[in-house]
């Protein structure tokens, strides 16, 4: 018999299930005799001692009306002859159902007539039962010593349970003392028997802590029982007694009767109907696994209480009880889940109606999981299964097992006794596994396939599409091992193609009503022809040139130097050298004697596309990107009034024209000069490659006949990759150009030099004079079909570097509003630089990059106090404001002049004493450096 573990743990490891069983009983007694409408009274009779139980304990089951609970579980109506004749109450099946004793039972009422007697009209809740019954009942109301010494301790273990290790409430460091006071008793009480039954200081202090710990719900209801997982164990243990106690596979015709007792626990164990719902469905589930599986209406019944408990879960937002469902639908979903995924190792003709059952669970369970209850299951699935989702699953992946297993058994046996006498006993292993397989799918399209087409209209399709693929790739296998046709290659090719045409006919005729007309299906079955035997063999072909060319461009790229002027194109020798065998390998590859050139030319193409994806990444892996070059920010700093000529440079610093002219005569000598033309020379090739496979793309498709070229999946999109990646390559190297040149090459002259100490003195005359022999340079070396790009992205870099001067130059920089009027003028040179009075780049163009240089020069002109009341609005409108205090806005992006960003660092660039009063006291930013 297979078991499940308990999804709701093990709440209290040293109470056994007869234990918490008992435990179960003694509540539901206590709870019918608090909601009856007669007290439990001693009466005389046959047997002594007993009492009468409470109304709903005592009514009389002999003409139970049909169960609706049944009904609506779709569990069938049993009849059972019972041999005695005795009118049977509510409460005395239960008792029994619950295998409690009548001893037991009677001492139950016993106890609960003497606190009745006490505490007239107490409700059961308002309570601690096991603290109730521990101060009733003595050693005298038991058979021997050891039975009240059991009893005891378990009373004591439960008030452990149920107040110290799962409380309702949970403790906390104001509980410490009571917890290591009741720990001591209990402790106490397990290792010798407590005198529960006298008023002793001990047992007053015992009552004083468990209802100080029972009572800190903050209502009369006492907590003991009612922390999770310990109730819920003790209610299963309830729910339990639904079942026939002398067939565990039948749910008892009183069923409604039984919980409608049942319930009465719920202000106890602090149960409610959605939480009920999802323990009966564990206890209906757990007793169809444990009990054989045999009993298929179990199945169906918990099947139809997941319906309910889909409805629960969508109105409830409780965290503990998705917890509980959680738990409890998950371990469902595993056991679905693991019989599902290999169904023709659990289900047979003789059993199949149960696969329908399984199926629907599996599926209900899944999307109660995904959409409403378990967020790990919503972060496993971008999107809900719906059932053909999951069918289509379980159909595959059961099929793939039992294809292994089927080709265990030949490679294990070969043939069958029946069968080596035959004149079939000398096939290879490959033709016998393709009889057996064509067997497995017939019995799947038989016996399987109806009820699974319930959920997937494709089942037998899908089912012949998985065995073509697992023989299909069994036999690849067998043909990657040959390299010519023989006698056994002709026999396995001959028994795939009678499997393929089988599994192609299953699949067309279960397709025949579908939308598309099982097209989605057959394309999941590549034929099994003779042509895969060459197939194959140019495959190896293929990968062998492929390999042969990376190889050669890994050992040539380490040697390229990118030497412009090496030849008239002004491009790397070496890839010249690699079209060529491009070429030259699709001349080969059109010369093999084969009729597959269409089908295999796509692996061609794609092998020698990434070759060339391979030599562009190569060309271009050392030379950084746009961010290589790029100045970290400087920390914010506010300038000090009186300073801006002071402490910046010293006397012999001031003459910076000689050093500057003296280094711009060097440039084309120098090492920046040939790095420059190196990535001239990467450009150039990139577009040259670019070029150069376009139509090398264009002949390969020429010479295919148009009925093959219109065949292909991709056609027109040969080299489509390494096009693009060449494109890509271009724009990373021309944008890494521009950046090394402005913020690398020319730093001297920008980040270090312009507008350093006073406006005037250090102007952008110097910078424009070296950013023009730069241009010079690369208007010299570019192919003129990209040279408009690297001079735009020049461009570009050339204002984002002008801008970082202006606002994020460092502390050896800062503006007056005077100053306004000759910065805009350098950065109208600087334009004027790209324009070149009409022979440079479009006017347009130039307009669109400096956009965001425009917006923000106004500022540089704005007085100061609008600055700050500008942004200290925009400020508050994007962050708000921290007790009165202003932000530190981030640094988040472009600058802009509605950003506060942008205009806090104009404001710290500001040489003004209101700027940076202001600036000391809302952000405390330390003076300008010196």
């Amino acid at each position: 018999m297979e078991s499940l573990p308990s999804p709701f743990g093990d709440p209290s490891p040293n109470l056994s299930d007869s234990e918490l069983r008992e435990t179960a009983y003694e509540i539901l007694v206590a709870a019918c005799r608090s909601t009856g409408t007669r007290p439990l009274t001693y009466i005389t009779g046959n047997r002594i001692n007993t009492v009468t139980p409470s109304p709903s304990l005592h009514r009389s089951l002999t003409s139970t009306a049909a169960s609706k609970v049944k009904k609506a579980l779709g569990l069938k109506k049993r009849i059972i002859v019972k041999e005695s004749s005795k009118s049977v109450t509510v409460g005395e099946l239960v008792r029994l159902q619950m295998r409690i004793s009548e001893q037991i039972d009677s001492r139950i009422r016993r106890a609960l007539l003497r606190i009745a007697s006490g505490q007239l009209g107490r409700r059961v809740e308002t309570m601690v039962l096991p603290l109730e019954l521990l101060q009733q009942l003595k050693a005298t109301d038991f058979q021997d010593q050891e039975e009240y010494e059991s009893w005891q301790r378990r009373n004591l273990k439960l008030l452990e349970a149920g107040l110290i290790l799962y409380p309702y409430v949970p403790l906390s460091k104001a509980d410490d003392k009571c917890v290591q006071q009741l720990k001591l008793i209990i402790k106490s009480g397990l290792e010798k028997l407590l005198d529960t039954g006298k008023v002793t200081g001990e047992t007053q202090n015992l009552r004083s802590i468990v209802m100080l710990l029972a009572s800190r719900g903050g209502s009369e209801t006492c907590h003991w029982a009612d922390g999770f997982p310990l109730n819920l164990r003790i209610y299963t243990m309830l729910l339990e007694s639904c079942f026939d106690v002398d067939d565990e596979l039948s749910v008892v015709e009183e069923v409604d009767e039984v919980l409608e007792l049942v319930k009465k626990t719920w202000p106890v164990l602090g149960m409610n109907q959605m939480i009920h719902n999802v323990c009966f469905l564990w206890v209906l589930f757990n007793r169809y696994v444990s009990t054989g599986q045999v009993e298929n209406d179990l199945l169906v019944a918990a099947h139809n209480l997941v319906l309910e408990v889909e409805i629960d879960a969508k109105e409830s937002n409780d965290a503990e009880y998705l917890k509980i469902s959680s738990s409890v639908l998950g371990l469902i979903m595993g056991w679905t889940e693991k019989r599902l995924l290999a169904y023709h190792d659990t289900f047979n003709i003789d059993n199949v109606e149960t696969l329908e059952t399984t199926v629907s669970l599996g599926i209900s369970v899944a999307k109660i999981l995904v959409e409403d209850v378990s967020s790990e299951y919503r972060r496993k699935k971008k999107h809900v299964d719906s059932g053909l989702d999951r069918v289509d699953t379980y159909i595959r992946s059961s099929l793939r097992m039992a294809f292994s297993q089927t080709k265990k058994m030949v490679e294990h046996s070969k043939r069958s006794k029946s069968r080596q006498s035959t004149s079939t006993s000398n096939l290879p292993a490959l033709a016998i596994l393709a009889e057996d397989i064509g067997h497995l799918a017939f019995n799947e399209k038989a016996i399987f396939s109806p009820i699974l087409k319930n959920w997937h209209p494709l089942a037998a399709g899908v089912a012949a599409a998985t065995l073509h693929s697992c023989y299909g790739n069994e036999l690849k296998k067998f043909v990657s091992g040959i390299t010519e046709l023989t006698p056994d290659a002709i026999r396995v090719l001959t028994a795939a193609d009678k499997l393929e045409k089988d599994l192609v006919q299953i699949a067309v005729q279960d397709a025949v009503d579908s939308e598309d007309g099982g097209k989605s299906i057959i394309r999941e079955m590549p034929p099994f022809e003779a042509e895969v035997v060459i197939g194959n063999l140019v495959k190896s072909w293929i990968k062998t040139r492929v390999d042969r060319l990376k190889e050669w461009i890994d050992r040539n790229l380490q040697q390229e130097v990118w030497n412009p002027r090496a030849n008239k194109l002004g491009i790397a020798p070496s890839s010249v050298d690699v079209l060529r065998m491009v070429d030259e390998t699709l001349e080969a590859f059109f010369l093999l004697p084969i009729l597959l050139h269409t089908v295999l030319l796509p692996e061609l193409t794609s092998g020698l596309d990434k070759c060339m994806q391979h030599y562009v990444s190569k060309a271009k892996s050392s030379c950084g990107s746009r961010n290589t070059f790029l100045p970290a920010l400087p920390a914010l700093t506010r300038c000090t009034v009186g300073s801006r000529l002071h402490g910046v440079f010293k006397k012999k610093d001031k003459p910076m024209v000689a050093s500057h002219r003296r280094k711009s005569s060097q440039l084309g000598a120098s090492n920046d000069s040939a790095e420059i033309l190196q990535f001239c020379c990467r450009i150039n090739t990139l577009q040259y490659i670019r070029t150069e496979i376009e139509s090398s793309g264009r002949k390969t498709l020429n010479r295919l006949p148009e009925s093959e070229v219109a065949a292909l999946d991709d056609k027109g999109k040969i080299f489509e990759q390494s096009i693009g990646y060449c494109s890509k390559g271009i724009q990373q190297l021309s944008e890494a150009t521009a950046y090394k040149i402005v913020f690398h090459d020319l730093s001297y002259v920008l980040w270090d030099g312009l507008y350093v100490g006073e406006v005037s003195s250090s102007r952008i005359e110097f910078f424009l004079q070296e950013l023009e022999r730069c241009l010079e340079i690369i208007s010299s070396s570019v192919h003129d079909r990209v040279r408009t790009r690297v001079i735009s992205d020049i461009m570009r870099a050339s204002f984002d570097g002008f801008l970082l001067v202006l606002l994020a130059g460092g502390p050896s920089r800062c503006f007056t509003v005077q100053d306004s009027a000759a910065v805009e003028e350098d950065f109208k040179f600087l334009s004027d630089l790209f324009w070149s009075n009409g022979d440079g780049l479009p006017l347009d163009l130039i307009e669109k990059v400096s956009t965001t240089v425009k917006s923000i020069l106004p500022l540089l002109r704005t007085d100061t106090e609008s600055l700050i009341e500008r942004f200290k609005a925009v400020c508050l409108e994007n962050h708000g404001s921290d007790r009165g205090k202003l932000p530190m806005p981030p640094t988040s992006g472009p600058w802009n002049p509605t950003e506060p960003n942008t205009l806090l660092r104009v404001l710290c660039y500001r040489y003004e004493e209101s700027a940076t009063k202001f600036l000391k006291k809302t952000y405390n930013l330390p003076r300008k450096l010196t």
